[in-house]
């Protein structure tokens, strides 16, 4: 832990309030918000009682060694899909045995420990979370946390999958929705996902709206690709009530980088386009994770961008991400991991040595990620594929 980055604070403990009240050396009470608070509890090491000027939190809180709180987790339950996005995984993925995953229970208990340190958004994701057997058990399951420490539980979806499991994922507490959609073309939408049916595909989106869900839909920008279909997409997303996101392709995966190079699309050039037609007024609305939001002031349809390229997002990073396999990133654009699996099923009793690993995973936390493609090469390269990771 790096002390010097700590706010300066007078802890004082009950049992000396009357020696210090009288106390008149120039030491003032610190006035540090409940916000604040959750920053500084990783540093009082013992459980002692210490009073201050905000109320004792109940619960510890994780926080990294730069001060962001460590509130979001992204957890992968599948590396397993049915399409084969062409900038997520190759065609022919050579997927993790059974045995290498974690279970279901397994995932809820780490899941379960997150949330008691301070987690507050859960996030699933894949591969394509919806295709793993018995999914909607895990769901069942951690949505005990809702309204006791959890305050959101959502899932990103390619949608194949959501005209089957949509009414399941709202009496499971979902309310809000993240859909992977790069086109409206249904050769184009062949082409990019190899193996995905448009048609199914928004047929699950109709449904999932229908039953309550509220969807947004996340667009990788790609040069060459859906560049014509930009008002196509934002107009359709306006039409049916729903928020759309933009995000810059990202260097991960054995592809090749040429390939990254040709189809990476600038989020500063696609903003300057849609500026060409929408008024775009920056508003502060935050869903959680790294989008910054415009709202297009002639149709009131809110434009997300997530650009970890041409402006990255890591000086307000609040996550981490959980793989199937137990590993936990700290970083999406490091290597550096924290492994659980085997933890875990060496201590199926015993909570404490996996929160331990938890806190000192995050201390491991980076200030950011090294993606880059100036000079026209991909510099910070991570070799793992986002289905792995799971975003």
């Amino acid at each position: 832990m790096v002390k010097a980055q700590w706010p300066r604070i007078v802890m004082r403990r009950h049992d000396n309030l009357d020696a210090e009240a009288g106390d008149r050396g120039g030491r003032k009470r610190c006035q540090l918000s409940l916000h604040h608070a959750s920053h500084l509890l990783p540093i009082i090491a013992s459980k002692r009682q210490y009073a201050y000027n905000w109320p004792m939190l109940e619960k510890p809180r994780l926080a990294d060694p730069f001060l962001r709180p460590i509130t979001y987790l992204r957890v992968s339950v599948t590396d397993r899909c049915d399409f084969r996005c062409t900038y997520c995984m190759s065609e022919n993925m050579e997927f993790l045995p059974k045995r290498d995953l974690l279970s279901l229970e397994e995932l809820d208990r780490i899941c379960t420990l997150f949330i008691r340190l301070g987690v507050r958004k859960l996030r699933i994701t894949g591969g394509e979370p919806l295709v793993r057997r018995g999914i909607m058990e895990f769901f069942t399951r951690i949505s005990r946390h809702l309204g006791d420490g959890l305050d959101e539980l959502t899932l990103t979806t390619n949608g194949s999958q959501l005209a089957r499991f949509a009414g399941h994922l709202w009496e499971a507490g979902v309310r809000r929705v993240n859909v992977s959609l790069d086109t409206l073309d249904d050769e184009k939408f062949s082409e990019i996902t190899r193996w995905g049916r448009l048609k199914q595909v928004l047929n699950g989106i109709e449904t999932a709206r229908d039953t309550g869900l509220r969807i947004k839909i996340n667009t990788v920008a790609l040069k060459g690709f859906n560049e014509n279909e930009l008002f196509l997409l934002t107009d359709w997303c306006a039409d049916h009530d729903m928020d759309i996101t933009f995000i810059e392709v990202m260097p991960m995966g054995n592809i090749e980088s040429q390939q990254r190079l040709g189809s990476y699309w600038p989020l500063s050039d696609l903003r300057r386009r849609l500026a060409t037609r929408f008024t775009l007024t920056d508003i502060p609305l935050r869903t959680g994770g790294p989008a910054r939001y415009v709202r297009a002031e002639e149709n009131g349809q809110r434009i997300g961008f997530i650009t970890p390229l041409t402006h990255n997002f890591c000086e307000s990073c609040n996550r981490v991400r959980l793989t199937c396999a137990g590993e936990l990133f700290m970083c999406l654009g490091q290597d550096d991991k924290a492994e659980f699996r085997d933890l875990m099923r060496s201590y199926p009793n015993d909570d404490d040595p996996i929160i331990e690993a938890i806190r000192d995973a995050i201390r491991r936390k980076p200030r950011g990620h090294d993606f880059d493609y100036s000079r026209r090469r991909v510099a910070g390269r991570v070799p793992r594929h986002m289905s792995h990771t799971g975003g």
